[in-house]
């Protein structure tokens, strides 16, 4: 799909000079990725950097055993840090990315993203609050591992797919939870029949309401 500079002006709402605008519109491709779809594999170069216009993509860390935990969202014009230092530094992939929500992204070549951090102070400026929200991201991470119980960890988790998402009905499994917050199903399932207990959540098939 062709991307137009009063399509990009619209959705980017003064976040970049028009120069800039002009280069992405020329240089960039916008493309639909339907939930479900990986962006990027752990070990995989980084060919182009997305820009997350809308929809939501999550970012998995995988260990050698082969289990993935959930590191952060992206989504509403936002894109990640991690794709940002691989192709600056030409290394490979060390995580997961994941369509979650149908998406809709604009594909930058790699080769653009240094040279528009030279060129263009709004990008530099874009560049940099990216790898500030990650940090803060992961710090949230780090800090609810060490110092939240697992049931606040699970709350937590849960609301955030419910901002990503914009819904507050959740089509996910016990396992896919489990595997996300590294612990095991039988547990995620009695808590969220505790949570559903407390009035939090509902509970059916495959899917989660949340009540508050």
């Amino acid at each position: 799909m062709n991307l137009t500079v009063a399509y990009l002006q619209n959705i980017l709402q003064g976040r970049f000079e028009l120069k800039l605008i002009e280069e992405l519109a020329s240089v960039g491709q916008l493309k639909t990725v339907a939930g479900g779809s990986y962006l990027i594999r752990p070990g995989e170069y980084i060919r182009s950097v997305p820009i997350i216009v809308s929809g939501s993509v999550k970012i998995m860390r995988p260990d050698p055993e082969g289990r993935e935990a959930l590191l952060y969202y992206l989504g509403g014009v936002d894109t990640c840090a991690i794709s940002l230092t691989c192709c600056l530094s030409s290394r490979q992939s060390e995580v997961t990315a994941i369509v979650e929500e149908d998406a809709l992204i604009i594909s930058i070549p790699v080769e653009k993203v240094d040279e528009w951090t030279c060129r263009f102070s709004s990008w530099k400026q874009f560049v940099f609050q990216t790898y500030q929200k990650r940090f803060d991201n992961l710090l949230q991470t780090i800090d609810g591992v060490i110092f939240q119980k697992l049931d606040e960890r699970l709350i937590a988790y849960l609301q955030k797919k419910v901002s990503s998402c914009g819904c507050s009905i959740l089509s996910i499994t016990h396992e896919e939870i489990a595997q996300e917050l590294v612990t095991s199903r039988e547990v995620i399932s009695r808590l969220l029949k505790q949570l559903e207990k407390r009035g939090y959540i509902k509970l059916t098939r495959n899917k989660i309401t949340m009540l508050s």
